[in-house]
């Protein structure tokens, strides 16, 4: 029988902070969540497994603005759920080894999304979202970034405004982005229902909020407007924002 190896390859989307205090690895990239590679045993294939990366920060760390008990519902379930169930679409498909970036853009299908796009563009959705966030944040930006707000939106006041009526406006679940449009080289806000994020879209993402009602109901009930308002005034997670941006446009 041949001896399984495993190899554990962690990426990111931006420098990781984690649970246990900084990490070494200061890699900004857009790319798949951990994945855990294993040979069968008996089997010349080779699998990839998605493994669940936990936020970057602990779970009560946003509190009293997003509570643990939110995280201990929205992470701990839904987000595990789609984890887990793509590793079970995926397996033994030709989709098995491919990046979770490549997943979503084959099995979104140009708009006829496969049976595994909904796993996979909610597991990186998700993974951006936390990352989107830090303890003691929102205020504004600043560099480049705001720069390119006041450029593109006419002032941050105005980019808050229209930001916080994407997200209020998207009709039942899904998102609202900040996104950079390589084409025009300018920022915009996109919408998207469901699971759909603005890599399908050719855009680069920079900043996101979840609107899907498990995101903020056990915190703010059906207030979304009052969630929004919290998220960006004290969730967002700037140095994010602008290290996203940073990469998009090297």
């Amino acid at each position: 029988m041949a001896a399984a190896n495993s190899l554990s390859l962690t990426s990111a989307f931006l420098p990781r902070h984690g649970f246990h205090g900084p990490s070494h690895n200061q890699n900004v990239q857009l790319s798949t969540q951990k994945k855990q590679f294993a040979r069968k045993a008996g089997s010349g294939t080779i699998t990839a497994k998605f493994e669940l990366q936990p936020p970057p920060y602990p779970m009560d760390a946003l509190e009293p603005h997003m509570s643990s008990r939110t995280f201990e519902f929205h992470w701990g379930k839904h987000h595990r759920a789609y984890v887990d169930n793509l590793n079970k679409q995926i397996d033994g498909t030709e989709l098995d080894g491919k990046t979770l970036e490549d997943i979503i853009l084959i099995t979104y299908n140009k708009g006829s999304p496969l049976p595994a796009f909904n796993n996979a563009a909610q597991a990186w959705n998700h993974q951006f979202f936390w990352e989107s966030m830090k303890p003691n944040g929102g205020g504004e930006p600043s560099g480049e970034l705001l720069e390119l707000i006041n450029r593109d939106f006419g002032s941050y006041d105005t980019f808050v405004k229209e930001f916080k009526a994407a997200a209020a406006t998207q009709f039942g679940s899904g998102w609202a982005w900040l996104a950079y449009k390589p084409e025009d080289k300018k920022l915009t806000l996109v919408k998207t229902p469901n699971a759909e994020n603005p890599l399908v879209l050719g855009y680069t993402a920079l900043l996101t909020i979840d609107v899907w009602e498990h995101a903020y109901y056990l915190d703010f009930q059906n207030r979304r407007p009052d969630y929004i308002s919290i998220f960006m005034e004290k969730l967002v997670s700037w140095e994010a924002v602008s290290s996203r941006l940073k990469t998009a446009t090297a």
